[in-house]
């Protein structure tokens, strides 16, 4: 019991489910974007998996991680497009279009790695996100240990969930896409290109995806590797799901995630079957799924292709 005790009581448990919820709090907020205008975008973690790649790859080569970050953003976006006009315009199964990208993102990733770096893999001395560290924040109790010493992405994250609840609703393109999501039809003869709406949806969960690979691998580390995301935009549907597609939700539901992988690591120095703790962030993924059931309800046009009338 004391074990437990120390355990909880150690502000770094917190502060590392709070680094370790953020590659789930912004794939989950740009999949609440995406299935807001009604489209299922399971292919966010292939788009992380391409941001972390490019962010590596151009923070290398510019020696400015700032530029790395730029680059992710943009090669999750083209992802994202393509993914948009396939589920869009073309009205493909949505699921699989998705796992396609998945599959190929991990091909593609693995073969630029080995082409570009080599078997040696990225270098050693590829340049970083800063971390901030404030000596007036790390006086503060409580708040202090939880926040200082972060990447600056984490804080940017913060900064997105409270803008993204503000824009979906409480603007008027946020009301947009949740009617196009919700009516596609209705949408349509109320003179809102549902198109438009739902290429922009996918396009900010691109986006988010990217920068959430970009955090991985140039935010906490300085290198790729191979399926380095691990699961991780999966987990985030699944968060996205469990927060009833709302942005303090999704964040709210990350957090238990990030928790969840946070208290496996210390567990495993004080438990005898390590590989059982290590599934535990798994665990709670499937029965936050199982315990929501049928209680959270998407959106009425969440996966449905729309044509609109000729």
């Amino acid at each position: 019991m004391s074990g437990l005790l120390a355990i909880f009581g150690n502000m770094q448990l917190w502060a590392s489910t709070l680094s370790l919820s953020v590659p789930l709090v912004l794939p989950a907020l740009g999949g609440t974007f995406s299935e807001r205008t009604g489209v299922v975008n399971i292919a966010m973690e292939g788009i992380m998996l391409i941001g972390a790649f490019f962010a590596v790859f151009f923070s290398s080569l510019t020696m400015n991680p700032w530029v790395g970050l730029l680059g992710a953003v943009v090669a999750g976006g083209i992802m994202a497009v393509i993914f948009a006009w396939a589920a869009i315009r073309l009205r493909s199964d949505q699921v699989i279009i998705g796992m396609a990208v998945n599959i190929f993102a991990s091909g593609l990733t693995a073969y630029l790695l080995n082409t570009i770096f080599g078997f040696g893999g990225t270098p050693v001395n590829t340049p970083m996100l800063p971390h901030l560290n404030w000596p007036w924040l790390g006086r503060i109790p409580v708040l202090g240990p939880l926040l200082n010493d972060q990447s600056i992405l984490v804080y940017i994250t913060l900064l997105l969930v409270v803008a993204g609840h503000f824009f979906l609703f409480h603007t008027r393109l946020g009301l947009r896409m949740r009617a196009v999501g919700e009516n596609p039809e209705a949408a349509d003869t109320a003179g809102i290109n549902v198109y438009r709406i739902r290429y922009l949806g996918v396009l900010i969960s691109g986006f988010l995806s990217a920068l959430a690979g970009a955090y991985l691998s140039i935010g906490v580390l300085n290198s790729f590797e191979v399926d380095m995301t691990n699961g991780r935009g999966y987990i985030a549907l699944a968060a996205m799901i469990f927060g009833r597609w709302t942005p303090f939700g999704s964040f709210g539901a990350a957090l238990l995630f990030g928790f969840a992988s946070a208290l496996s690591m210390p567990l495993q120095s004080s438990v005898a079957a390590k590989n059982l703790v290590q599934m535990l962030p798994y665990v709670v993924t499937i029965l936050a799924l199982i315990g929501v059931g049928g209680k959270s309800v998407a959106p009425a046009a969440d996966g449905v292709p729309y044509e609109a009338e000729k």
